[in-house]
């Protein structure tokens, strides 16, 4: 999995001392107001080795869209189940601004984003691969279909999911590809309020992740254990995980005391919206929380 930072583009990356905290592009996203999944970003991103995420949707033919919506008609300028659609009827759609306005960006398979990282991925590049499956979508000719693709660049991506299952059986089928594990299912969290709440917590997704080496925690929850006397960041750490808190955008309230916060807490990853603000927004944290 790729750690290194190989640009100096400040939204890349936070700096604390000898610590790094590398902020990573939500949904492809580089500024607020971007288009999710588009092949322009994404260029931006491979050209500076960034780490970003993009949500996967299984295809008619076994492979995977770029989509986050289990149906085409929000996102693109298609319409029906993304599952039931051919890979080639798929290449033909254009992907919809937030308001619903048509763009100039063709929808993107894994195909095309694997083609493009074996081109154009600087060093340092990785892209989290955001399952959006649960396993009975996930069948052998899709697994093996993801193995093949993914098997030439496996290193500049780790995959991610909701159902443990799915991301363990495509995972599997990819010698050297990462995986990760989101337990912040909301029902799970609510409840937590002390200390040996947020222990508990954090041993079972200890244990609930194996081998995998990176562990997703809405930053919220991070910054509620730690004002409870818990430092969660720690523990994953104590057990060879790395961490990577979302989603903060310098929109939210008390963003700066937040995101100062997390990279005290020593995460190793920030997700955002805006990279570009919310790495500003820490360079220029004095003056604004003064």
């Amino acid at each position: 999995m790729a750690d290194a930072v190989s640009s100096s583009d400040p939204g890349l990356a936070l700096h604390d001392g000898d610590h790094v905290v590398r902020l990573k592009w939500h949904r492809m996203k580089r500024r607020i107001g971007d288009v999710p999944f588009t092949a322009s970003i994404l260029a931006e991103a491979f050209a500076l080795g960034a780490s970003s995420e993009i949500d996967l949707r299984v295809t008619g033919d076994g492979g995977f869209a770029v989509l986050h919506d289990a149906t085409l008609d929000r996102e693109t300028t298609g319409r029906g189940a993304v599952a039931a659609m051919p890979d080639q009827a798929l290449r033909d759609l254009y992907m919809r601004t937030p308001d619903g306005e048509p763009t100039g960006e063709p929808l993107l398979l894994l195909d095309d984003l694997v083609a493009l990282a074996a081109r154009d991925a600087a060093p340092g590049t990785l892209v989290q691969l955001d399952l959006k499956e649960e396993a009975a979508a996930i069948t052998s000719r899709v697994v093996e279909r993801f193995a093949a693709t993914l098997a030439p660049v496996a290193d500049r991506f780790i995959l991610s999911g909701g159902d443990l299952v799915a991301v363990r059986r495509l995972a599997g089928a990819v010698p050297g590809l990462a995986a990760g594990y989101d337990p912040c299912e909301p029902a799970v969290i609510a409840p937590l309020q002390s200390a040996d709440d947020f222990a508990r917590f954090t041993a079972a997704a200890i244990a609930a992740s194996g081998a995998m080496a990176m562990i997703y925690l809405a930053y919220p929850l991070v910054l509620k254990a730690d004002a409870n006397g818990f430092d969660m960041i720690g523990a994953f750490h104590d057990a060879g995980k790395r961490v990577d808190a979302w989603t903060l955008n310098t929109m939210h309230p008390d963003a700066v005391a937040s995101l100062s916060r997390l990279v005290a807490l020593r995460a190793d990853q920030i997700t955002t919206d805006e990279p570009l603000r919310l790495a500003a927004l820490y360079a220029n944290r004095d003056t604004s929380q003064g």
